[in-house]
């Protein structure tokens, strides 16, 4: 990790925030980011996904500090691509969980230093398919399967499980198991973690690493799961159209994501405040 000296921090989420799911971040955004590294800022990607859902974003975006990937499970280096810091399940509740999934026909996908690990029923595998298409190898998503074979020998380490769509019953056992949360992400999208853990003591713990002089944090989101960073943060932007428990959270609310809300905030508040 470099040791140059940043000025401020900003910290985004990303799927409606930085950009739609599915699109590439708009010209309007990226020179927003890159005004944000030429004023001497640091820029980096909180997202709910996967370090190997990230490596288009930050390489298109030459973002070189750590990025707060898993919905804050873990920091992830994007020039090594090695997790910094991972909040791996312990064993026993791990097995648990995969036990549950299966038994279930749950729609799941882990989150592994090993890359992403599919159930049987989860259907992000088309999604990772697409994300894989005409990148390079370096950046290319590394997946693999969750199946019953996968008790017998050792477990594989997972971060987070994402859980679409999940049942009553699912859930009901979920809550069941203290050392664990869960938070939504987006309709229906549910982020199993270990309690403890969440984008905003991950961004702190990132501001310190890179020596972020104090009340310079600028943390930019829209869902659920982006609270503890918005709370976490100096400064909070909430995305217009957000609900309104989110926005209650927010210093400054600019429009929405496919109206360039990332690039407006950034413009007219996060530059003018952290340069001031």
């Amino acid at each position: 990790m470099s040791n140059k000296q940043y000025k401020f921090l900003v910290a985004t989420d990303m799927d409606y925030t930085l950009l739609m799911p599915g699109t590439p971040v708009s010209a309007a955004n990226r020179e927003a980011v890159k005004a944000i590294q030429d004023a001497g800022g640091a820029f980096t990607l909180a997202t709910g996904r996967t370090s190997f859902l990230t490596g288009i974003y930050s390489d298109d975006l030459n973002v070189t500090v750590p990025l707060i990937t898993s919905n804050g499970a873990s920091l992830f280096d994007p020039i090594t691509r090695k997790d910094i810091f991972s909040a791996d399940f312990p064993e026993e509740i791990n097995r648990k969980l995969i036990t549950l999934f299966l038994e279930n026909n749950t729609d799941a996908t882990g989150y592994s230093d090993e890359g992403i690990l599919f159930a049987p029923n989860s259907s992000r595998r088309e999604f990772v398919k697409n994300y894989n298409v005409g990148i390079p190898d370096r950046i290319k998503a590394l997946t693999g399967e969750i199946t019953n074979d996968t008790l017998k020998g050792k477990l594989p380490n997972i971060n987070k499980y994402l859980i679409i769509k999940a049942n009553d019953v699912i859930l009901a056992e979920l809550a069941k198991i203290s050392e664990l949360q869960v938070v939504m992400s987006a309709v229906d999208f549910y982020d199993v973690m270990l309690n403890g853990t969440s984008k905003g003591l991950a961004l702190r713990e990132l501001a310190n690493k890179l020596n972020i002089p104090e009340g310079k944090v600028y943390a930019l989101g829209d869902s659920d799961n982006d609270i503890p960073m918005l709370d976490a943060a100096d400064h909070a932007v909430v995305m217009g159209g957000s609900k309104e428990n989110i926005l209650s959270h927010a210093d400054y609310v600019t429009l929405d994501c496919q109206h360039d809300g990332f690039a407006k905030a950034v413009f007219d508040f996060i530059l003018p405040s952290a340069l001031g």
